[in-house]
């Protein structure tokens, strides 16, 4: 493993990658906790973090030594407007494989339960994968801040990166509109959230040409499954206020609830595990109808252990799961122009 003997601290506090180390999970200080003095051959061997952090590291240094990487997608006055447009970014992680160019790339979007963002394990070491794979990677570190319309405020974040790399093709060597998305848990919803009429329909985008959801949420009619309308609490109208901008119960009305709006998608492949213990793999299942029933490809893997949160599931069964998604997408198209 790369950095074996490194603390988090060590890796982090590297002056190359000085303007993304913050967000490594964004929104969560982590020289506030245990594993900022901790190698990373101790935070392995303790299973704090279930991906290979060393990998992803590795990749971040690789991409700050050559030039351009690091790319605000919000000016210091819209900033100045809204401050949770603070610190939303593209960290762009090319491939080296000369036939990358050819192939579209990968926007790839962290969970963290829309409060944090999940870079250090969901982020850089899944780029790095792709990158192996030759694939060019995007990582998008959006909004989880505001306490009204989360979900519409991270689709335009989604529509910033994508202009960003249709204006700047010289840095980029990208075709902005061939592109495949990936999610995790959160960031999976918000992938399937851009296939519906929110996302790159209302911005006048280009159709993804293959989807990746990772353990993800997309049925807030399962998660309030036994629940009457008119029962929410004042916390919960709160909270559906910060996602949606409205009622949950009137979300549910809209494109928010997935399944039923799922029309739009891509080819679209799907990874979980069985014993997944925050997002119940139902979401999944329930996903995978429907787009079987609206005669989608669809390649649904559930691993019979992992839990929550496996990333790029160093150690475990979902191992490998990078490779197998781009084989797959492979095999529905010719996906080289």
């Amino acid at each position: 493993m790369a950095f074996e003997n490194k603390t988090l601290g060590e890796l982090l506090d590297d002056p190359r990658i000085r303007p993304i180390a913050p967000d490594a999970i964004r929104k969560r200080d982590l020289r506030d906790e245990e594993t900022w003095n901790m190698t990373l051959g101790e935070i392995h061997s303790q299973q704090f973090f279930t991906s290979d952090i060393g990998r992803g590291m590795e990749r971040l240094y690789a991409a700050a030594d050559s030039g351009s990487w690091y790319f605000p997608l919000y000016s210091e006055e819209e900033c100045a407007e809204d401050s949770a447009r603070r610190g939303v970014n593209v960290v762009w992680l090319p491939s080296a494989d000369p036939e990358a160019a050819k192939k579209p790339f990968v926007l790839l979007v962290p969970g963290g339960g829309f409060v944090n963002v999940w870079n250090l394990t969901e982020g850089w070491p899944i780029a790095a994968q792709f990158n192996e794979l030759g694939y060019h990677t995007a990582v998008l570190t959006y909004q989880v801040e505001g306490t009204e319309r989360l979900l519409e405020k991270d689709m335009e974040d989604f529509a910033r990166a994508l202009r960003l790399i249709r204006d700047r093709r010289e840095i980029f060597h990208a075709d902005a509109d061939r592109y495949i998305t990936c999610g995790f848990s959160a960031g999976g919803y918000l992938v399937c959230l851009w296939n519906t009429g929110m996302g790159y329909p209302a911005h006048g985008l280009p159709k993804p040409q293959a989807v990746i959801p990772v353990y993800p949420f997309v049925s807030p009619k399962l998660a309030a499954a036994g629940e009457e309308p008119g029962t929410d609490t004042e916390e919960d109208l709160k909270d559906d206020l910060r996602l949606y901008g409205s009622s949950l119960w009137d979300a549910l009305e809209k494109d928010y609830e997935i399944p039923e709006h799922a029309e739009g998608f891509p080819p679209c492949a799907v990874f979980l595990a069985a014993g997944d213990e925050l997002v119940d793999p139902e979401h999944s299942k329930i996903l995978a109808r429907a787009l079987e029933k609206a005669g989608i490809p669809c390649r649904l893997e559930i691993g019979p252990t992992g839990g929550h949160g496996f990333a790029d599931g160093t150690g475990m069964c979902m191992a490998g799961w990078p490779k197998r998604a781009i084989r797959w997408i492979e095999g529905q198209a010719d996906l080289t122009c």
